[in-house]
């Protein structure tokens, strides 16, 4: 049983997260700004208010905990560019205070900066949205950060190219740089399954310091 503090547990995959972890009998603390927006409710689920840009606060929530997951967003493209790499900065701020009772951090990665076939980056396809390719990049600069920290144990988990609610299969296939696809070539998971991934992860540590993706 792990002790898990969650940032962004009412959004689509920290939601999935949360029920994955609870499932599986881990202790959730969900650290939320409202929290009337979370209507769960289990007996190893514990509800408090904190600000992931805030490194204090989260040194606060950290405290005692086995792993920090960060599954925040930011809404739109400009909202992710405030919000993903700042909090990646803070997180890792807020758990450093707490030296060698530091917790590991988990964080929801992007698919953008993930290799394809032909050697490029899914950022670097023609046409993309300029508000998806803002979300892209914040999620490029908070990777940059965590790969620039060396004294806290941190992963990042990036979802396949394509990822939204739908079937837990708890099956999936993962891999480092590279765009997780399937027969047909396209990349994609479960938001569920992604969920499943990232409880594998704290379960098993396989990624510690590195940057995972999964896909089917």
């Amino acid at each position: 049983m792990a002790r898990i503090a969650l940032f962004g547990a009412t959004g689509m995959i920290g939601s999935r997260v949360l029920r994955e972890a609870l499932d599986r009998g881990h202790e959730v603390t969900a650290v939320v700004r409202d929290p009337s927006r979370l209507t769960e409710q289990h007996p190893r689920l514990t509800v408090t208010t904190g600000d992931v840009l805030d490194p204090d606060a989260v040194a606060g929530v950290a405290r005692g905990q086995d792993v920090v997951v960060s599954a925040v967003g930011g809404g739109g493209g400009p909202g992710h560019a405030a919000t993903i790499a700042p909090a990646a900065k803070a997180l890792v701020a807020g758990v450093r205070q707490l030296g060698d009772a530091a917790p590991r951090i988990i964080a929801v990665g992007g698919a953008g900066s993930l290799r394809t076939a032909d050697g490029s980056r899914v950022w670097d396809a023609p046409g993309l949205p300029g508000e998806l390719l803002q979300i892209m990049h914040a999620h490029g600069d908070a990777l940059d950060v965590y790969r620039s920290v060396t004294d806290v144990r941190w992963t990042n988990l990036s979802p396949a190219g394509q990822i939204a609610p739908g079937e837990r299969t708890g099956r999936y296939r993962t891999a480092l740089e590279d765009l997780v696809v399937d027969d047909d070539g396209t990349s994609r998971i479960s938001a569920e399954d992604y969920a499943v991934a990232l409880v594998d992860e704290i379960e098993k540590p396989q990624h510690v310091g590195e940057r995972f993706t999964v896909g089917y």
